[in-house]
């Protein structure tokens, strides 16, 4: 009996390193790919016009993202909670906390960082001095990122296009606006920030276009390249703010209403393509294209879709592959 259980004993203990190595490399691959992801994030969201929230859609995190935030917000208010309210409360809010997607979130965020610090420089050169260039790529990057809402909202109704409509009317609008100035003091920057960064959780919405209408954009950028920490501070703790209330608000909707909000997603980011036309003057009203541009436009903006899509054919295949390595 004994001689018979040696040889179960001896091949399951060598499966387990073969196995441990086996997700090691799979998790080391997992927090790669999620530090790319955030820096690809990052990059976007210092160009005006484009939303970080569209980058996340189109590289498939974006719901596991909003998951894991709210479960993180929740579970931090809930242990500062429990100190109040007693060991239960902490219990509680540690079970929620446990629940957070870790390997997703922090390299994300860190690489969302680097994408910001690094790119924050070459956008904001690229943008003053190549403008209709650089929104005919963006523009070709979101009009195919429109496929990714619309499949994930599944099997589509007639009243579906009225609010797609509707969110693409409204979009449209809010991106056309002319820029005001805003007075820079700490409280307009803090609610200017919550602004922003309710905007960038909402593909189509970009939370850097936001800023410039609003006439912080370039104080805002002018900040992270000089390192002015007073200002990032007061910057960052209304981006806090802000993105406590949109992320909860979008957990709810995405869990109670998830077929009506990629709808209406579908339709801000239809509508935000307004701001990313390549010919428009500076009060952001559209201009006939400029025959010198014509080409380089179009070539611009198929280069961009054909990134998109190739970007998301791989994710959906890198996707497929995961999930057959875990039902084996």
């Amino acid at each position: 009996m004994s001689h018979a259980q040696g040889p179960v004993e001896e091949t399951a203990a060598g499966q387990r390193p073969a196995a441990g190595t086996a997700g090691r490399r799979r998790t080391g691959r997992e927090i790669l790919a999620n530090g790319l992801r955030g820096a690809l994030i990052g990059t976007v969201e210092t160009m005006p016009g484009v939303s970080g929230g569209t980058v996340a859609l189109v590289v498939m995190v974006y719901e596991r993202l909003i998951a894991s935030a709210s479960a993180l917000i929740v579970g931090v208010c809930g242990l500062v909670a429990g100190i109040f309210r007693g060991p239960e409360r902490r219990a509680a809010a540690l079970d929620r906390l446990r629940g957070v997607d870790w390997l997703l979130l922090l390299p994300l965020f860190a690489g969302m960082g680097v994408g910001i610090l690094v790119m924050a420089h070459f956008m904001e050169d690229l943008a003053a001095n190549h403008p209709v260039l650089m929104r005919a790529a963006f523009f070709g990057m979101v009009l195919v990122s429109l496929l990714v809402p619309i499949r994930l909202a599944g099997r589509w109704r007639r009243r579906d296009w009225v609010y797609m409509l509707a969110a693409t009317a409204v979009a449209a609008v809010a991106v056309s606006l002319p820029s005001q100035t805003v007075t820079i003091t700490p409280v307009t920057l803090m609610l200017c920030a919550a602004l922003a960064v309710g905007a960038l959780a909402l593909p189509g919405l970009s939370g850097s276009f936001l800023l410039l209408a609003l006439g912080v954009y370039e104080p805002t950028l002018a900040a992270v390249n000089d390192r002015d920490l007073g200002y990032l501070g007061v910057f960052l703790a209304g981006a806090l703010v802000g993105g406590v209330l949109i992320v909860l608000a979008l957990r709810r909707l995405l869990a109670v209403r998830h077929h009506a909000t990629m709808v209406v997603i579908t339709g801000l980011m239809a509508g935000g393509l307004r701001a990313l036309w390549p010919w428009q003057a500076e009060d952001r009203s559209i201009v006939p294209a400029d025959p010198a541009t014509l080409w380089p436009v179009i070539g611009l903006v198929l280069a961009g879709a054909a990134v998109v899509g190739v970007g998301v054919y791989l994710e959906r295949r890198m996707i497929a592959r995961e999930a057959a390595h875990s039902e084996a």
